[in-house]
This record gives C-alpha cells, structure tokens and sequence, in this order.
C-alpha cells in the first residue's frame, strides 16, 4: 500500500477478506519504523502486544464477528494509561512508569477490538502548544520537519499526517487536539466535556481535560468517537447519557444533515486571524450547499487566554502535586533528607513549562490571591460560557479559525510564553465553556495547512460532524497529503 487507507476503507477491506488484521498491523509498523525517525512521533511501539490483538482479531472475524472496528490499527497518545505498557505523559517524572491498568478509553478500544501499535510523543503533562516539551525530545511537522506539529497531542497529528496510523487518541484541555490538527492538516474532534471518560487519562487540569479522536476525515472521526463516548461510573463527570446517534454512526457512518444550518461567525475571532482566505473560501462552499452566516458576538474572547491560564494552572498544579518521588515515578539518587528527596524528585523530573505552571497555579492558589486571581477567573468563566448559550439561541454552530498562523518554526516561540499561550486564542474558550469543537483542513498559507474550526453546543457533536462530513464530500483538502519527508 502505498498510502495509508482510512479507517473506514480498512474496515471494508477487512469485511470483503481482502486483507487480514495481522497483515495491516504488520504494514502500520513498518511504516513506522520505516518514517518515524525523522518525525519523533512515537515514544513506544507496542509490537508484541499488537499482533497479538491483531491475531486475536482475525480469528474473531473468521468465527463471524462483523463489527467495523474489529482489527483496525491505531495508536493512543502516551497520557492514557495502557496496562504494562510505559506509560509517561512525556515526563522524565515517569519514564520508568509501567501503567498497572488500562484507562477507560484503551478498555473500550480494545473490546471494539481495535489493535494499539503504539504510545505518541506528547508535551510533557499535556502542557504545550509546539510539542517541543516532551523529555523525549520535539515532534516534527511531516510538511515541513524544521516546523512544529502544535500541541500537546502533536505526535498523534503528526502520526496521522504522516499515513503512520490513520487514527490515533489525543486530549484536548485548551486546544490540544484542535491547534495540532490544523497544524498538520487532519481532522480533530475535542468532545464535549463529559462525553468520554477521564479515567485512567493522567490528569492536567480535570474540569477541562477531554479525550478525542484525531484522523484523516469526519467519518473516521466519528467512528473512533462512537467507540470512545460513553458513561463511566469510575469518571465522576462523565455524562450519563443515551445518544442513538452514536450507534448510527457506529454502522452506517454520518447522516446526511436534515436541513441547512445557520452557522455563527464571531466578530472577535477574525480581527487577527492569518486564515481569513482560507475561512472565506470554506464560507463560499458551505453557501453553495444551503448553509446560511450570521455575525455574533462573543465579547468576553478576549479574556480567555488569561483565565485559561489561572484555572489549568491552579488545576496543574493540585494535580501534580502527587508527584513527590514516594509512591512513582522519579526519584532522585542519594536524597539526604525527606525535604531533599520531595525537592531534588520534582526538580530533577519536571521540565521547564510544567515548573512554570505549578509555580503560576501555586500563586493563585495562595492566601491574599486566591480571590484576586483564582475566584475571579472562574466568574468569567462562566461570562464565556454565556456568551456561547447566547449565540447557540441565534445559530446552530459556530465557524472560526483553529490556530491563528499555520505551523510556526521550531525554536520560534520556545524563549517567549505568552507568544506561545496565544497559539490557543481560538481554541481555549470553548474548552472553558466545555464545548464540542472540531477542526479540519480548509487551505493552505505558506504551502503549509489550515484548519477551521466548528463549534456546536453541547453535546451535539452530531452536528459538527454532520457538517464537516458533507464539507469533505465537496472538497479535497483533507486529502492532502505531505510531500516526502526530508
């Protein structure tokens, strides 16, 4: 093969005996082998386990099993916990850190009987919009490998982009499937907060953490969510809910819209946006198919970055808390003292951004600002929030950038941080809202991809898939793919 199938080709082909789990394994692995050192998008590779899934796949399917995700290769990023696997969430804190179970999502992967070839690399905690924060060192853009992918989830885009795996896991707290996406030219899906379990998914900031599929299309991103969603009593904010249209999606792929849609555009999100063209050029082919535009107005944008960065902070650095050099993880040699192990540990295992953020999110925490800084981002929070409910009564979803620049070079914003928090401009304040949103491939500035992104209320990712689904039956760019790697 010279060119990765979908997933959804990939199950037909299963289906029709035309290739069997094993033999497309086999293929997923050595192209990676082959390709991925350039790219640095997986950290581990799970061989063995691999054909063993796969082995166990085919027998399935010979005994009559006819599932459509029976066999199909895919890669999970390194946050989700995977039963004796190393799982390190990019850190030297757990590069020696075999998970002892399997994160919710890796449960029902596996039971819908897709087979894991491997863990992508990640900004260290999730932390990151470059992928230049991992231990393991940068992922590689595939378009352009002297440019980052985004992040964190870039060695899952970049994977994607690259035809390693035609779908891989990644997580999404402010824009972290969203902006590596557009970056790499796949389409990416952060569900609604709640649609799919956190469990077993290491935490960054949990009242914004989300997990999602990141693919080459809609339709293989709404067969990897329909496997993903789902309620689970061990995730104390997992929806319980009783969506039909999953299982539709599961057999029969994406209906077909039942009407035109009005779709919002939000003055705030194209004062500064590099990707006018390429938006207006997606605008023009959605008015081709029915659909109608309307301004709205979403006035409190402008603070999300810096109440973003309040609250996953003040949430990283609770969360982190538990990385002390006792229970697991990195523990520094010779500690003199218990004082010296806690501090040298989370010295010598954290790197330079997670340090930063736990020492953000500490402040704000404290007494004398923990309502100057923490209190008050969480009020305006819930202003963003509303300024979505107030749109979502005059349209049906939202139309914006992903990112505001195409993929940046490396080393280009690594010296300044704010530059850097400012890549998530456009995907940060539905992640606070808890939103769905989805970004796919619309052009291209400077040879390289763009996304847009779609934002639907909650829980109604049907129909930001549903208009992403008929958006690629008319176009091609989410069929683009990068040129030889060098």
């Amino acid at each position: 093969m010279n060119d990765v199938l979908s997933l959804r080709e990939m199950s037909r082909a299963l289906a029709g005996g035309e290739i069997s789990s094993v033999e497309l394994t086999q293929d997923h692995l050595a192209r990676i082998t082959q390709a991925d050192s350039r790219l640095n998008s997986f950290i581990t590779l799970t061989e063995e386990e691999a054909m063993t899934q796969a082995a166990a796949a085919d027998i399935l399917r010979s005994k009559g099993d006819v599932r459509p995700t029976l066999g199909l290769p895919i890669a999970h990023k390194d946050i989700f916990c995977t039963e004796g696997v190393l799982t390190t969430a990019g850190s030297k804190m757990l590069d020696n850190f075999i998970a002892p179970y399997d994160a919710t999502v890796v449960t029902k992967m596996a039971d819908a009987g897709m087979v894991c070839v491997g863990k992508t690399n990640m900004d260290e905690f999730a932390m990151g919009s470059s992928n230049e924060n991992s231990y393991f060192g940068p992922v590689s853009n595939p378009w352009d490998v002297d440019r980052v992918p985004g992040g964190s989830s870039g060695g899952s885009a970049a994977a994607v982009a690259a035809g390693l795996v035609a779908g891989a896991t990644g997580t999404d707290t402010g824009g972290s499937i969203r902006q590596p996406a557009a970056l790499c030219g796949i389409t990416g899906l952060k569900p609604t907060y709640g649609r799919v379990s956190r469990f077993g998914m290491i935490a960054f900031a949990s009242s914004l953490d989300q997990a999602g599929p990141m693919t080459r299309s809609a339709e293989d991103a709404a067969l990897m969510l329909s496997v993903m969603a789902g309620f689970d009593p061990k995730d104390s904010t997992s929806a319980n809910r009783n969506d039909t249209w999953l299982t539709d999606i599961l057999n029969n792929g994406i209906a077909d819209l039942e009407r035109p849609l009005v779709i919002g555009l939000p003055d705030q999100y194209y004062e500064n946006s590099s990707n006018q063209l390429s938006i207006e050029t997606a605008r023009k082919e959605l008015e081709k198919l029915g659909h109608r535009f309307k301004s709205v107005s979403l006035p409190h944008t402008d603070a999300a970055i810096p109440v973003y960065y309040v609250l996953a902070s003040a949430e990283a650095s609770t969360n982190l808390s538990r990385y002390d050099g006792v229970r697991y993880g990195h523990r520094c040699e010779n500690p003199t003292s218990l004082q010296d192990l806690y501090e040298r540990s989370r010295e010598e295992g954290f790197g330079d951004e997670v340090k930063r953020r736990i020492l953000t999110g500490t402040y704000t925490l404290s007494v004398g600002y923990f309502d100057a800084y923490y209190l008050k981002a969480q009020k305006i929070r819930r202003l963003i929030a509303r300024d979505f409910d107030r749109a979502f009564g005059e349209v049906d979803l939202l139309l914006t950038p992903t990112s505001p620049t195409p993929a940046f070079q490396k080393g280009q914003l690594t010296d300044d941080p704010v530059a850097m928090y400012q890549q998530d401009l456009y995907t940060v304040p539905t992640s606070l809202a808890g939103l769905p949103a989805m970004s796919l491939p619309c052009g291209f500035s400077q040879d390289l991809p763009m996304g847009m992104q779609l934002i639907a209320p909650a829980f109604r990712e049907d129909l930001a898939l549903g208009l992403a689904a008929q958006f690629q039956r008319q176009t091609d760019w989410h069929l683009k793919r990068p040129g030889e790697i060098n």
